[in-house]
């Protein structure tokens, strides 16, 4: 649970209106689901924990315009949001975005661990830079807001915290023949960051292409930036790599 001072903040960053229906992922025990209640036209409240829903059930009867969804919001139906204003557990965050990516939104204002949130905005061939930074700048404009101190959360983490906007990009940056084959790419290659691209991307063609060795080296070697380091390819080379392997 984050100090509630926090929650006008990420209302404010989600320019939260009367027609919109808001995403809150890990409602806990419905504090920031009860002050979104009040601000938007219906929340969507999902929690995975059957204790803390019933917390839920009793806490939030009177809120006509609080929808709750029992279950891991990977995993569950929920109706149509527009905007997402959530705390979500920091333990899904890696799987959350390229799930939200997916949906159809106009914007999310989450808070994340500050070292996951720096891996969104990290620049090329730094440390932080990694697959996570490639296929957010795909899909969203990433701006981080206010720093939260771990003594502001209860029970406390370990780590230092930061609101986190994301804005999905209309049109994409660059064209992309197939997005999951290049999710799966840029996962694959920066397994071996420091390899590189034609040794690194070996694994890659031999699992999607039925190739010889040979053939497999021959494709490696033809592509572009194959003799660059995986961890030196901005965005846009690994989305020209991923259209150079679509079958």
């Amino acid at each position: 649970m984050v100090e509630p001072s926090f929650f006008q903040c990420m209302t404010k960053y989600a320019s939260l209106s009367r027609d919109d229906v808001v995403l809150d992922i890990g409602a806990g025990l419905g504090f920031l689901t009860c002050f979104l209640a009040d601000k938007c036209k219906c929340v969507l409240a999902v929690e995975s924990d059957s204790r803390l829903m019933s917390v839920l059930r009793e806490e939030l009867r009177d809120l006509p315009n609080v929808e709750l969804i029992e279950g891991n919001v990977l995993k569950v139906q929920t109706s149509q949001f527009n905007k997402v204003v959530s705390v979500p557990p920091y333990y899904i965050s890696s799987s959350l975005l390229p799930w939200l990516f997916d949906k159809n939104f106009e914007c999310a204002v989450l808070i994340f661990q500050k070292e996951f949130a720096n891996r969104l905005v990290a620049s090329v061939g730094s440390e932080d830079y990694g697959w996570l930074t490639v296929v957010a700048y795909y899909h969203v404009e990433v701006e981080l807001f206010d720093e939260i101190p771990k003594w502001m959360f209860y029970p406390q983490p370990e780590v230092s915290s930061i609101i986190v906007r994301l804005e999905p990009k209309k049109p994409p940056p660059f064209t992309l023949k197939d997005k999951v084959l290049f999710k799966q790419l840029v996962q694959t290659l920066f397994t071996q960051r420091n390899r590189k691209v034609r040794n690194a991307v070996l694994p890659f063609i031999k699992s999607k292409h039925a190739t010889t060795a040979e053939n497999a080296v021959k494709l490696a070697d033809s592509l572009l930036f194959h003799d660059r380091r995986v961890r030196e390819l901005a965005p846009e080379d690994f989305g020209a790599l991923a259209n150079a392997l679509v079958k």
